[in-house]
């Protein structure tokens, strides 16, 4: 019990301190259809809460205010009301930020009467869930504001330090390591009987696949070797892309990366928007490439005569390693140089696309009743990312985590790796 709380009020201090710097204003931008309010991103991780655990197991809980029920859900049709239009969580000036505030903190004062009492595992489980969908949302709210200050032509910065100089003799080689492939298990092994043991349902039930043998590269494709692609024309050569990737680029005149902007004072011609300002190109050109859909990282991958590993085969290899790298607790909050030393960047830095579709496992089931919802619903036309990012929380991420988007997302920290 004393492990559930502290890491409860462990996670809910986080994202107090990640929106700290932020002012109301701020918190009210809305800049893409991807994103939500950092608003809205506060009220609805505590109606989580709220919803799934006080409501249903805190005896005489009452609820802060009871039109938040509807106007904080996200995509939970079965609990029976209207949901607000997501397009429309910019328009919600009211309730006021402060009155957002007031709910966390009544939310969390009822979570203290949870706690004071005797919790059963299911009530565990759900805590546990929570905690891992505010985790969830910390990132979003980070990779959010970074498009809502890029959108604003003050182009802010959400982080006032510099990004550390990145070292000139740190510059990664792309290595090929090889594994035979053969019969391996992937998938979570959840420990029912421990209910602070936790996955998300789409990373279960493992299984067993078969794997062909297959090389991976050792580090993460850099801003180097994607200009040089760019610089081969490759946005203007339909051969190299996918159909739907092509489509997509003709609908939306991509050229570069997102956050890439031509800019003819540095040495490559572009710069690029961090959440810690603009820098030039040429500092972070070893650095991997990020912000790329997977349709690019696709097209990428066929350039270099290579390919986007499947989950399974990056899951087979990230499980051996250690579960290290450049995530949200470094406090970069941007992808950082390999250092060209075995297999690296597979936890942190950028989500890094597969080449495996989001669908169920072999026997998946969704969690029972509403919170079925969470997951499922969603198994149809998104591709598979796997290892978390520079804003992904370091106790979040794992080798079995699977995250999901639609192959033209770009908003995200997503970034490619090469395999053969």
């Amino acid at each position: 019990m004393s492990t559930l709380k502290s890491k409860y009020q462990a996670v809910r201090s986080m994202t107090r301190a990640l929106v700290a710097t932020l002012s109301s204003e701020d918190q009210m931008v809305q800049s893409c259809p991807e994103a939500s309010p950092v608003k809205w991103h506060q009220a609805h991780t505590t109606w989580f809460f709220e919803t799934f655990v006080l409501r249903p197991y805190l005896t005489n809980y009452r609820p802060f205010r009871e039109e938040f029920h509807r106007l904080f859900n996200s995509y939970y049709i079965s609990l029976g009301e209207e949901i607000p239009e997501k397009k429309n969580r910019t328009s919600f000036s009211r309730p006021s930020l402060d009155e957002i505030l007031a709910f966390r903190a009544h939310v969390d004062q009822e979570m203290e009467r949870l706690f004071a009492c005797s919790i059963e595992h299911e009530t565990s489980r759900r805590i546990m869930l929570g905690l891992n969908h505010e985790q969830q949302h910390q990132e979003l709210a980070l990779t959010d504001i970074k498009h809502a200050f890029f959108s604003n032509p003050l182009r802010p910065s959400y982080g006032y330090a510099t990004l550390p100089k990145e070292q000139a003799h740190l510059t990664p080689q792309l290595k090929w390591l090889a594994f035979e492939g053969g019969l391996t298990e992937i998938g979570y092994p959840l420990n029912a009987e421990e209910p602070l043991d936790f996955c998300f349902d789409n990373e279960t039930p493992r299984h067993k696949v078969y794997l062909e043998p297959f090389q991976i590269a050792s580090c993460m494709v850099t801003c180097r070797e994607y200009l040089e692609f760019m610089s081969d024309d490759v946005y203007m050569r339909p051969e190299l892309w996918l159909s739907d990737g092509w489509d997509s680029l003709k609908q939306t005149g991509w050229e570069a990366p997102l956050y890439w902007e031509r800019d003819p004072s540095d040495a490559t011609g572009w710069r690029i928007f961090t959440l810690k300002g603009w820098h030039g190109l040429a500092e972070l050109l070893d650095t991997p490439v990020c912000h790329v859909s997977f349709f690019e990282a696709d097209a990428f991958a066929r350039w270099r005569g290579c390919r986007l590993p499947t989950e399974a085969e990056w899951e087979s290899v990230a499980s051996k390693e250690r579960r290290h790298g450049n995530l949200l607790d470094t406090g970069r909050l941007h992808p950082a140089t390999a250092n060209g030393v075995g297999l690296e960047q597979l936890f942190g830095d950028c989500w890094e696309w597969t080449a495996s579709p989001y669908i169920g496992y072999p026997g998946y089931k969704p969690l029972p009743g509403t919170l079925g919802e969470y997951n499922g619903k969603f198994m149809s036309s998104q591709m598979i990312l796997r290892g978390g990012s520079c804003v992904t929380p370091a106790d979040h991420i794992r080798a079995t985590y699977r995250n999901f988007f639609h192959p033209t997302i770009r908003w995200q920290f997503t970034g490619i790796r090469l395999a053969i």
